[in-house]
């Protein structure tokens, strides 16, 4: 049997302060959501000025990188290279720039998810969260 790393509320915390930090520093309202490895979700947080549709979509984001071990703008490429079949996949919803694992040693331990600004910002602010864990 292994041994897997998951995130506790203090990763949590520090994840979502990152993002919130790299956010608020580029005046970018967001929506930062963080799920478990099962895409649960552990943090939501809409920062003043974000449009309420982005509540919906960063979980999203965030369940579709936990569920599918990978960016969730891997989805969005395939299916804009025509692999149209790909938007009936079943649970993720997300597939969209800004959603990204959080891995420890090869092994998945969550996911962060960001949505509000230009999918290019979404993915530096999840970035920057990430980053906080020192992975």
């Amino acid at each position: 049997m292994k041994n897997k790393a998951v995130l506790e509320l203090a990763d949590v915390k520090a994840v979502a302060a990152a993002a919130e930090a790299e956010a608020l520093a580029n005046h970018w309202a967001v929506c930062i959501a963080i799920v478990d490895d099962g895409g649960h979700l552990l943090w939501l947080q809409r920062l003043d000025g974000t449009a309420p549709v982005s509540a919906h979509i960063a979980p999203a984001k965030a369940r579709t990188a936990a569920l599918g071990r990978r960016e969730s703008r891997t989805y969005e490429e395939m299916i804009n290279g025509g692999r149209m079949s790909f938007l009936s996949a079943p649970v993720i919803d997300g597939m969209l720039e800004g959603g990204f694992p959080i891995l420890k040693d090869g092994q998945c331990i969550g996911a962060i998810g960001v949505s509000g600004v230009k999918s290019s910002e979404d993915a530096q602010i999840a970035r920057a969260g990430i980053a906080a864990l020192g992975l």
